[in-house]
């Protein structure tokens, strides 16, 4: 099968090059369209390059940020189109960002966008069951054609690494964008509480809230925390390598609700154990005190204690790092993402799987 795929993030992106490298795996031709950069402005050139190239192809893959992209790709093609949709607008804009209230104009707008890359799809695709029952609710429509494909990530990068020497301390790593959702200002708040615990915290990337959440550090006068600016891929696999624990997200805005990110995956892709809010998207995947630790929402205390817990029962840490790291390999590696992804487009195309 020959497959165009065209998407709205440049290849470096990390969805992008999962999807690329998965496809690539099951042995599928790939004809590209792709920015260099995440700028809405490259998307005419997009539009024109399927245009062109569509008609050579058995199928169109829609990838991130594929909203805008796919309803004007069906005007252009009648080929099948999968669209990887990833993340909804509506979620992203109101819940998360707040860029719009829940019934304004604007919030149906996003919604909007949502339902009409749905509607022009053949197949759509969100990582939990959790996330397309809301899609239906709050966009008002029906989900035949959702499938659940659980998040992956680069295996072949993010996997298990060198502990660090033992040094007395107990070390707790977090990365991320700083998005609202991943709630670091609780992060914050916890390791104020273990100051006197020999627990200490390596908080490594820069986003959205960064400014607000460094002014709380100041005026935590914060000793067991160090801040490191985005580092590449492969250098943030050797971060969580070091540490005894990895942190998930800990927010309590609606986005948290739904969002099972990539930080879960990479933290029991490398084998550690993930201590991260409690959301029916994880519990998808994660069972609690199995191959997770599950708190409250924002609740640094909560969040506090769990990481005691870990530090002081080593049974209980290495059954979930042993246990995670097991659910990784079984749904969460390219190599099974991608055979998800090949039986999804065969079942589009009419192809019954091989013997």
């Amino acid at each position: 099968m020959k497959i165009l795929y065209v998407a709205g993030r440049e290849e470096a992106y990390s969805r992008t090059r999962i999807v690329l490298n998965a496809l690539r795996h099951n042995g599928y031709e790939v004809v590209a369209c792709l920015p260099p950069d995440k700028s809405f402005k490259h998307y005419p050139r997009l539009l024109l390059q399927t245009l062109l190239k569509a008609p050579g192809c058995d199928l169109v893959l829609v990838g991130f940020y594929g909203q805008l992209l796919t309803p004007l790709i069906r005007l252009l093609t009648w080929k099948p189109i999968v669209f990887d949709m990833y993340i909804t607008t509506y979620d992203t804009m109101v819940f998360d960002r707040e860029k719009a209230a829940p019934g304004s104009l604007k919030a149906h707008i996003y919604g909007l966008s949502d339902w009409l890359s749905y509607k022009a799809a053949s197949l759509s695709i969100l990582d939990s069951h959790h996330v397309i029952g809301h899609f239906g609710r709050v966009i008002h429509t029906e989900t035949s054609k959702f499938r659940r494909l659980f998040l992956a990530v680069d295996d072949a990068v993010i996997r298990p690494g060198s502990a660090r020497e033992p040094d007395g301390r107990f070390l707790v790593h977090f990365h991320g964008e700083y998005i609202p959702f991943h709630g670091v200002r609780h992060i914050l708040k916890a390791a104020k509480l273990l100051e006197d615990q020999n627990v200490s915290f390596q908080i490594v990337g820069k986003g959205i809230t960064y400014d607000e959440d460094m002014r709380l550090a100041r005026e935590l006068d914060l000793k067991n925390v160090s801040f490191h600016a985005p580092v590449p891929y492969a250098e943030l696999a050797r971060f969580m390598a070091r540490a005894d624990v990895c942190l998930g997200i800990f927010g309590d805005n609606a986005r948290a609700d739904l969002v099972l990110t990539n930080k879960v995956i990479e933290a029991i892709g490398v084998g550690k154990p993930l201590i991260t809010r409690r959301n029916a998207p994880v519990q998808e995947l994660l069972q609690h005190e199995e191959s997770v630790y599950l708190v409250d929402p924002a609740n640094p205390q909560a969040l506090a204690d769990a990481i005691l817990r870990l530090k002081n029962d080593d049974v209980l840490r290495e059954k979930i790092a042993r246990n995670g790291h097991a659910i990784f390999q079984r749904f969460c590696t390219i190599k099974n993402f991608g055979a998800e992804l090949k039986a999804l487009l065969d079942g589009v195309m009419g192809r019954k799987p091989a013997p």
